[in-house]
């Protein structure tokens, strides 16, 4: 998946009611971006951090620039933007490239099924069902180890919940993380941040439910889906 515009360097000032962020240009202008990402962004909004805008000149947008990344300056990113894995994936699933999920003939995204919920993909064609929840993995307070959640989500446990309903009908069932860090190679629960979503976990895991976990190769250009990564217990 690329940007749809070039990217610009910026220097992040601070990040604010969630979906704000104050950051300096490099020819010194102060902008406020867009931060589409509802988690805590923890080590990830640090004042001074170097990172990556998605300019736009779209009328019907309030602010004209969107965070997309975080340059760790030793070559590695994180992409802070949660609505890219799902059209990260997207691409990636319809190009049969996801471990595990390449025998589907049809990729469906945001189908209505559960009480209230969209599954993020509902692949078809290839056997029974199967229903994919994708969530964005940015947290890592160890070297190399990927975490989450990052902030409690007790929508990411009802998530878990509708996964094992589908598996109790007889449907595949699967939650793939994707690591939108390029310095990770394994991923874990973050169980002392939400004990809850943990819990939800091992009762999905019980149920049946398969836990998928890939990389990403990230840079200014784009974001497309790498290897699969190990998921530690």
């Amino acid at each position: 998946m690329r940007f749809q515009t070039d990217l610009i360097p910026a220097r992040l000032i601070r990040r604010y009611k969630r979906f704000l962020a104050d950051a300096r240009l490099e020819d010194g202008r102060e902008i406020t971006a867009h931060c589409a990402n509802p988690g805590s962004m923890m080590g990830l909004a640090e004042e001074g951090m170097k990172i990556w805008l998605e300019p736009n000149d779209d009328p019907k947008k309030k602010l004209k620039y969107g965070w997309r990344l975080v340059d760790h300056e030793n070559g590695h990113f994180t992409g802070v933007d949660t609505s890219v894995p799902n059209r990260a994936l997207k691409a990636a699933l319809e190009a049969r490239e996801v471990a595990g999920l390449g025998e589907y003939d049809v990729v469906r995204p945001e189908v209505k099924y559960g009480e209230n919920s969209r599954i993020d993909f509902l692949l078809q064609g290839g056997g029974p069902d199967t229903y994919v929840e994708v969530k964005s993995v940015t947290l890592s307070r160890q070297a190399g180890l990927a975490e989450f959640p990052d902030s409690v989500t007790k929508r990411g446990a009802k998530h878990l919940a509708e996964l094992a309903n589908m598996r109790a009908l007889g449907q595949r069932a699967v939650m793939l993380y994707l690591v939108q860090r390029t310095d990770c190679t394994k991923m874990t629960l973050a169980s002392d941040i939400d004990p809850a979503y943990a819990k939800a976990f091992i009762e999905a895991r019980k149920s049946g439910v398969e836990v998928i976990c890939m990389g990403t190769r990230i840079s200014p250009t784009g974001v497309q889906v790498g290897e699969t990564l190990e998921f530690i217990d």
